[in-house]
């Protein structure tokens, strides 16, 4: 049994504690997408300079193109959000709907990059002789940690609705 001194805040408050905190901690998720996706980018990058197909570089064909820049765009956003969400908890505003923007975009975005990654490289994505297999695994990874991707999507629906109550 536990006595009224080992207690963290009230009887009953567990749950609203351990919410508080994934507010604070959440961001942290999106740092880590971020480094996810960063490696990806630059990994896929020097990969589709060197791979040539046609005899030419990979890199010189739109479709590469399209995927390198979609991918620095989720990587740029993640960022973005991760660095307002932080900013926010450093200046003594937990949001719980910021944290959760970034978490969840951070974590589907890593997860898309990664995949990118893997397609970039074709048949040597899916093998251990190249990292964007460890990446794409890590990023899956994100979506679930610390509440899954669509848990976030609630949170968020549920903070845009009680805003007009």
């Amino acid at each position: 049994k536990l006595t009224r001194k080992n207690l963290v805040g009230g009887e009953g408050e567990g749950f609203k504690i351990a919410m508080k905190t994934f507010d604070r901690s959440r961001p942290w998720i999106a740092a880590g997408a971020t480094g996810i996706m960063r490696r990806a980018l630059d990994e896929s990058r020097r990969y589709a300079l060197e791979r040539k197909a046609f005899g030419q570089p990979i890199a010189q064909f739109q479709a590469i193109q399209f995927m390198l820049a979609e991918m620095a765009m989720k990587y740029e956003a993640t960022r973005l959000l991760m660095l307002k969400a932080a900013w926010s908890i450093g200046e003594g505003r937990i949001d719980a709907i910021e944290s959760s923007y970034a978490k969840a975009f951070g974590a589907d975005s890593a997860m898309a990059v990664a995949t990118d990654a893997v397609q970039i490289f074709g048949g040597y994505g899916y093998t251990k002789e190249y990292p964007v297999e460890k990446l794409m695994r890590d990023a899956k990874l994100l979506q679930i940690y610390e509440g899954t991707s669509q848990i976030q999507r609630m949170v968020i629906a549920r903070n845009l609705l009680a805003q007009g109550a």
